[in-house]
């Protein structure tokens, strides 16, 4: 007898499970969870700005000479108390910053998914955020690949000019380092993106960059996951470059394993490996591949961090006995 579709035990259960991602502003943060979005559909899953736990609109953070990037100018403590009380399976009245205005709007009723999803810039800032996060992952683009994602964003669905976003990135900057970049030190998986190494200019024409996801050790797996290596694409002469790297080490200050990808990788090979959550999870279907005939870094890396979070789903719920020890993910 086949385990249940994954899917339906997770809408079943009374779990909330909840995933905290934390980074700068433009930093890529819903793009990393979007696999999860495109396998779970929104039914299951539901997403929670931090930005809408501001404290003051755009007019008074200028006022002040602030960003929303100092931790006073947020009402973490209400976010506190409202993730414990998603946790419970009950509603709350959330608060509401409207990006076009910049204005704080009236709070509105949420009632939480079976998975929710936190993004932020102050997601795992305190002790009580982190205790009550099930997953925790850190978005962490090189500078000038998230300046160029945040003038391309701010300018193009938030209504900025080019020169308000450059400059309010550079009055930024110390107090990411101050308050933001710290909290990588507490995230299970770490995301670092660069220009690839086959040339600069692929990330604006192809969205092509290197992509680096830093994990903590896996100690079990629903079972044994494969990532196949197309020998005949490599034999036949690929006519596009790709890398694929590991290295164990000392990643902020804590002992992780880096897996670097970069350029684009056959489909074939993705499909494998969608097939095999498929496969374990009875969740079909899993195409985050599309229909081309390559995929980039990006969309490998949104793969296996969606395998891994459903991995430590599974193994919250009670009575699951899908696993098995694993070295790692």
């Amino acid at each position: 007898m086949q385990p249940p579709n994954f899917k339906d035990v997770i809408a079943a259960s009374p779990l909330v499970f909840t995933i905290g991602v934390a980074g700068d502003s433009g930093s890529g943060k819903t793009t990393f969870t979007s696999a999860i979005r495109k396998i779970f559909g929104t039914d299951l899953v539901s997403t929670i700005t931090l930005d809408d736990y501001h404290i003051y609109d755009r007019e008074q953070r200028q006022q002040h000479h602030i960003t929303p990037l100092l931790p006073e100018a947020n009402d973490i403590g209400r976010l506190e108390r409202d993730l414990a009380v998603l946790k419970s399976g009950r509603e709350i009245e959330k608060p509401v910053y409207n990006h076009q205005t910049g204005q704080l709007e009236d709070a509105v009723s949420f009632r939480p998914t079976k998975i929710v999803i936190l993004e932020g810039l102050h997601t795992l800032s305190t002790p009580r955020l982190r205790d009550l996060l099930d997953f925790t992952l850190f978005v962490d683009p090189v500078p000038d690949v998230k300046y160029a994602w945040k003038i391309l964003r701010d300018t193009g669905s938030r209504g900025y000019a080019p020169d308000q976003v450059i400059r309010e990135m550079s009055e930024r900057e110390p107090d990411y380092h101050a308050y933001i970049k710290p909290q990588r030190q507490y995230a299970d998986a770490i995301i670092r993106i660069n220009h690839s190494r086959y040339g600069r200019d692929l990330g604006p024409g192809e969205n092509i960059y290197q992509v680096t996801l830093c994990q903590k050790k896996l100690d079990m797996a629903i079972e044994q996951i494969d990532l196949s290596i197309d020998l005949f694409c490599l034999l036949s002469l690929c006519d596009r470059h790709f890398l694929l790297e590991y290295h164990p080490g000392i990643f902020f200050s804590r002992e992780m394993g880096a897996l670097t990808f970069d350029g684009v990788l056959a489909v074939d090979m993705v499909r494998k490996l969608e097939q095999s959550i498929e496969r374990q999870t009875r969740v079909h279907p899993i195409a985050m591949s599309g229909h081309g005939p390559h995929v980039t870094a990006g969309d490998i890396v949104q793969l296996i961090l969606s395998w891994r979070i459903i991995n430590r789903r599974i193994f919250m719920e009670p009575g699951q006995q899908m696993g098995s020890p694993s070295g790692g993910a």
